[in-house]
């Protein structure tokens, strides 16, 4: 499911701090840290009927993660959170947008490794983009068990929603090259972690389960699909999923800022039963409902 271009988007004024530059004209310098080992941490937001959704969710989990990496001079909420409306502002948005906030540790007077060369602050980019949903929610998606395994605790932490994105590139690649949707990757103990870029839960008679939060990312929908679960009376229970339970499961979703709610089609060529009871749709309908609860509106 490759994204194509969208008119829309030819004349995006992007952020970079405090600057709004034409999209042909905007840039980092060469000895920003995200160009010299990928030393960012970002958020994806979407923007529904002129609110930003889960804003302030989404900036707790960027400041986490820039403490986490011992980022220093980083902006205040307040000025990060004016560059996201300024941006939006800029490009007239206020529906069916994708909003990618990054925050780099900043350029460095010398290259180099080292983040004492960082002495200049955090660089913050906001790029705002007209972009609906990856994934098609209707008719839902395949999915590869990949060969690439997902990110430790004792390697590099999921939990720092960092921009070091090659482990799911490469099982991304391995994804395009099945011919598939998405690509499942596997803990240490060879159980679920998530997909390369969404999380993932199962149901089985009536209950969800989906992987504790240990190898993959604690994602914003994926806590909201855990609040829902317990508003609309349907068991949630996190624990260790095995590929045989998820081949035999009633239905297998995926959750992210990008795809929304996702039915899981097939895995590895299995066909997932799909019962006329789906969570989905219920779910997907309360997820929206919780839009004017979480989300920021736009200052005019």
């Amino acid at each position: 499911m490759l994204q194509t271009f969208d008119p829309r988007n030819k004349d995006l004024m992007v952020y970079i701090n405090g600057e709004l530059i034409h999209r042909d004209k905007a840039g980092v310098s060469v000895f920003d840290s995200v160009v010299q080992g990928g030393d960012a941490v970002w958020e994806g937001l979407r923007i529904y009927d002129g609110r930003v959704f889960c804003l302030d969710k989404h900036l707790d989990r960027l400041f986490d993660s820039a403490q986490a990496m011992a980022f220093k001079g980083i902006p205040t909420r307040e000025e990060v959170s004016l560059a996201v409306f300024q941006t939006l502002r800029a490009n007239n948005m206020r529906d069916d947008t994708h909003l990618r906030l990054t925050l780099t540790r900043g350029t460095k007077i010398t290259s180099g490794m080292d983040p004492r060369l960082n002495q200049n602050g955090c660089t913050l980019i906001v790029l705002a983009e007209w972009k609906p949903p990856v994934y098609d929610n209707e008719g839902g998606i395949t999915v590869i068990t990949s060969s690439i395994q997902r990110n430790s605790p004792r390697h590099l932490d999921s939990k720092i929603h960092h921009n070091n994105l090659i482990n799911n590139i490469l099982a991304k690649i391995q994804a395009n090259v099945a011919e598939a949707d998405a690509a499942l990757m596997l803990d240490a103990y060879g159980f679920a972690a998530e997909l390369n870029g969404t999380n993932i839960f199962m149901a089985r008679n009536g209950t969800i389960y989906t992987p504790h939060a240990d190898a993959c990312l604690h994602g914003i929908t994926r806590g909201l699909v855990i609040e829902l679960a317990e508003q609309l009376g349907i068991p949630l229970i996190e624990k260790n999923i095995s590929l045989t339970e998820l081949y035999a499961a009633d239905e297998v979703f995926c959750s992210g800022t990008m795809g929304e709610l996702t039915p899981i089609t097939h895995i590895d060529g299995r066909e997932i039963r799909r019962t006329d009871n789906s969570l989905v749709p219920a779910l997907t309908s309360a997820l929206h409902a919780l839009v004017p609860k979480y989300g920021v509106p736009i200052p005019e």
